[in-house]
């Protein structure tokens, strides 16, 4: 039987990934020099986009942050996602995030352990056995 991650497991992985994120912005910026302005976040959300929904939608099933905890992006069945639901259930995280991270408090409360993204786009985050 499948176990849900927990609300503090995936906490810690998002806070990986933010950082990893923030290093590759750093350093995007120091090589091209000053960003700012719209483009700047332009290539924040592009970054992020393609840095969720590539890994959640490949063989590992998360991202690095998800790898570090032993956690993995599923559809209902246990399946892999595919990279368009991915980019779904990354949408589903920016419009969870308004206003101030309300639509990921579900995860605490249901069985399921879903935040508003998660039913967005029918995903569950899994421990991984073995």
């Amino acid at each position: 039987m499948q176990m849900y991650a927990s609300f503090f497991r995936r906490l810690i992985a998002s806070i990986i990934d933010l950082f990893i994120i923030i290093l590759f912005l750093a350093f995007i910026q120091f090589i091209s020099g000053t960003i700012g302005g719209a483009f700047f976040y332009i290539l924040v959300v592009l970054l992020s986009w393609n840095y969720f929904a590539y890994q959640e939608s490949s063989a590992s099933q998360g991202t690095i942050g998800k790898q570090a905890m032993n956690i993995i992006v599923t559809d209902g069945k246990g399946n892999r996602i595919s990279y368009e639901r991915a980019t779904k259930r990354f949408v589903g995280k920016i419009l969870a995030s308004i206003p101030f991270f309300a639509g990921f408090l579900p995860i605490l409360f249901n069985e399921e352990r879903q935040g508003l993204h998660d039913k967005y786009a029918k995903t569950l985050v899994l421990l991984r056995e073995g």
